[in-house]
């Protein structure tokens, strides 16, 4: 009920925008009602607000009996955050977006093999850049400070508080050099069919470059921080 509160306030604000306009940045009024509502569906999944449970096994020294498991810890972390976020989207994100699709008429998606291969990706860079922030715990005591820092800049960049097409065009080229765009964006557009053909694969490259680039940072510097981690004395 909250997210839908807050969705009609988004929706509302958005269509004042438009007035009589059948466009605006290339967004149409049933674009930018569906904008609203996958923001509203990724919102958990993603974990766009936030997530500290790695960092917080650090501080608590959890993580050492993590270490003790025969697996590899980033895997370890990624398989149990793809299973949140699965569970999210499908028992939080579909309802919602049904509810959305039911008084707001929300547009399925144009490209759906595409959209969902993005929506995976989107999940990879996000979960990698969370992980990379809640790394901060091995050098810093109170790293949540950092992560409110870091959250701040995800939900500007991915596109989750204003669709990066009413951005000003410096501000959009500028943040098509990191990869907060990948992180949901990216699987946006392409659900609303704004890039399709070449341009669409060729948002799925710059997903895909930026998943693996952020995962080996991730796992570079995990592996620094694991070699300095103190626990107990030990």
């Amino acid at each position: 009920m909250t997210n839908l509160f807050f969705g009609a306030l988004r929706i509302a604000v958005l269509l004042a925008l438009f007035d009589t306009r059948p466009q605006v940045a290339g967004l149409t009024v049933g674009g930018a009602v569906t904008y609203v509502a996958l923001t509203q569906v990724f919102l958990s999944a993603f974990s766009l607000f936030g997530w500290y449970d790695f960092m917080r096994t650090i501080h608590r020294g959890e993580v050492a009996s993590d270490l003790l498991r025969p697996l590899n810890l980033l895997g370890f972390w990624a398989a149990q955050d793809a299973g949140r976020a699965a569970g999210q989207l499908l028992l939080r994100g579909l309802p919602m977006l049904l509810l959305f699709m039911l008084f707001w008429q929300a547009d399925l998606p144009l490209q759906p093999l595409l959209t969902l291969l993005s929506v995976v990706l989107a999940w990879v860079c996000g979960f990698a850049f969370r992980f990379l922030v809640n790394c901060a715990a091995f050098w810093w005591a109170d790293a949540v400070g950092i992560g409110r820092f870091a959250w701040a800049a995800l939900s500007l960049g991915c596109g989750f508080l204003m669709p990066l097409a009413l951005f000003p065009a410096w501000l959009r080229e500028t943040l098509n050099f990191t990869p907060f765009p990948s992180m949901m964006n990216s699987s946006v557009e392409l659900w609303l069919g704004l890039r399709t053909g070449k341009a669409a694969w060729a948002a799925l490259g710059e997903q895909l470059l930026w998943a693996v680039l952020l995962l080996a940072l991730a796992y570079m510097v995990l592996g620094r921080g694991l070699r300095r981690l103190e626990v107990a004395g030990g």
